[in-house]
C-alpha cells in the first residue's frame, strides 16, 4: 500500500479491522522492541498488507499508543479517512484478572482486546457479537490476536484498546444506530480487505436488520422498498422500528431469505410506484432490470371493467400518480389497486410459503387499497 493513496480509481483498501490491528502491532512493538515503526506489515485472511502508521509514542515503560488513518478507495464508505488509534498495555499474566465467561476470550489468548471512546456496543441481539461487548467483529479480533500473539512476552499479556475519537460522529451516517449499536462504529472486515461495495456485500448488509429483529423476537415483520416507505410504516402503524425492513431492489431476495429464516407472515408498505413491479413477477425492482408499470396497471385496468379507451390512456401515462388520477375519474382506483394488491399476494405465494399483506400508500402516506389486514393499523388509520 502506498502512503499516497488520495486518487479515485483504487477498488480497494484496508478495512477498519486492518488499521485497528496494524496500530495495534505498532504500538506492540514499541514497547518490544522500542523503536517507532513507519511501516507495519500485517497478515490478513487472504495476504499481507503494509500499513502506514502516522504516529507512535510510548506513554510508559509497559503502555504504548498508535495512530493511522483508514485510506480511501472507491467506494462511498463513511470510514475512509478515520484515525483509529491502538493502545497497548502489557500486564502480568498473574496480576491480571481474565474473564474467562466472556465468549470473547479463550483461555489461550495472551491478547485481549477492549474498546474505547468512538467504538460502538451492541445493545440487541441477532449480530455476531453479545450485548454489552464493544462492536469489534470476529474477523477483526482475530486478526489482532493472530498479529500480535508472537510478540507478546511469555509472562504477559497485551491489553489492547481501540478508539476511534471521531467514531460516535460517524456512527450517525451508519446503519448502526437502527440495528442496536450505541456510541459509535463498529470495527468491522471479514477478509481484512475493503473493495468498492459488490452486489453481494450489499445484500449481506440488508440482512442485519432481519437478523437483529428476528433475535429480538418480534412476530410481525414489516417490508419496505426504502426510506419512504419506512417512514410511513412507522406512522400509519402500530410497530417498534426495529419490525421494518427495507429490502430496497432486492424484494424476491429478501422474501428468500424470510422464508430461510421460517418466517411465515409479512406485511408489505410501500409506494404504489415500486410495488406494482410485484404484481407482475418483477422481484428486482430497479428501473434498468425491469419495468412494466405501465403494462401491469392496463391489464388491471381491463380486468376490472375499464373502458378500452381507459385502458389506452392508462397505457400511455407517464407516471403512477397520473394513472391513479384516471381511474379515479372512473371510480376504479380502489378496484384496481386491490387487484394489484392481489396479484402481489398471489406471486408471492407462488415462489415463497409467505402470506402476505399488502399496504400500497401514495407519497403523502394514504393508502389505496382497502384489502389488507387492519390489525397493525394505529387507530386513526382504521
Amino acid at each position: 500500500m502506498c502512503r499516497n493513496h488520495q486518487n479515485k480509481g483504487y477498488k480497494f483498501g484496508p478495512t477498519t479491522g486492518s488499521i485497528a490491528t496494524a496500530t495495534a502491532l505498532s504500538s506492540l512493538k514499541m514497547l518490544t522492541e522500542d523503536k517507532k515503526t513507519e511501516i507495519v506489515q500485517i497478515k490478513t485472511l487472504k495476504e499481507k498488507l503494509d500499513i502506514f502508521i502516522d504516529s507512535v509514542k510510548k506513554e510508559s515503560d509497559n503502555k504504548a499508543i498508535s495512530s493511522a488513518h483508514k485510506y480511501p478507495y472507491d467506494d462511498p464508505d463513511v470510514t475512509v479517512n478515520i484515525e483509529i488509534y491502538a493502545t497497548v498495555e502489557l500486564v502480568d499474566k498473574s496480576s491480571y484478572k481474565i474473564d474467562h465467561g466472556n465468549p470473547l476470550i479463550d483461555k489461550e489468548d495472551n491478547v485481549i482486546i477492549n474498546g474505547g471512546c468512538g467504538v460502538g456496543r451492541v445493545t440487541k441481539n441477532g449480530l455476531q457479537i453479545p450485548i454489552g461487548e464493544y462492536a469489534i467483529n470476529p474477523v477483526p479480533r482475530k486478526m489482532i490476536k493472530e498479529n500480535l500473539k508472537e510478540h507478546v512476552p511469555e509472562d504477559k499479556l497485551a491489553i489492547v484498546t481501540i478508539n476511534i475519537p471521531e467514531g460516535e460522529k460517524i456512527a450517525k451516517r451508519t446503519m448502526n444506530p437502527r440495528i442496536g449499536i450505541e456510541g459509535g462504529i463498529s470495527i468491522l472486515g471479514t477478509t481484512g480487505i475493503a473493495r468498492s461495495m459488490s452486489t453481494k456485500a450489499y445484500k449481506d448488509s440488508l440482512l442485519i436488520p432481519l437478523n437483529v429483529a428476528i433475535a429480538e423476537k418480534y412476530n410481525d415483520l414489516i417490508y419496505v422498498p426504502g426510506n419512504i416507505g419506512e417512514k410511513i410504516a412507522n406512522r400509519i402503524l402500530d410497530i417498534h422500528p426495529d419490525q421494518v425492513i427495507q429490502t430496497t431492489n432486492f424484494v424476491g431476495y429478501m422474501f428468500e431469505e424470510a422464508e430461510k429464516r421460517n418466517i411465515t407472515r409479512l406485511t408489505l408498505v410501500g409506494h404504489i410506484g415500486k410495488l406494482v413491479k410485484l404484481a407482475g413477477g418483477i422481484f428486482n425492482t430497479k428501473h434498468s432490470i425491469a419495468d412494466g408499470r405501465r403494462e401491469i396497471f392496463a391489464a388491471h385496468t381491463g380486468i376490472c371493467g375499464g373502458s378500452t379507451k381507459l385502458i389506452q390512456e392508462v397505457y400511455k401515462s407517464k407516471t403512477t400518480e397520473e394513472i391513479i388520477d384516471l381511474l379515479k375519474k372512473d371510480n376504479l382506483d380502489v378496484a384496481v389497486l386491490n387487484s394489484i394488491a392481489d396479484a402481489i399476494k398471489e406471486r408471492v405465494k407462488d415462489r415463497f410459503d409467505i402470506d402476505l399483506n399488502v399496504i400500497i400508500v401514495n407519497m403523502k402516506g394514504e393508502i389505496l387499497n382497502t384489502n389488507y389486514t387492519k390489525e397493525l393499523l394505529k387507530k386513526e388509520f382504521v
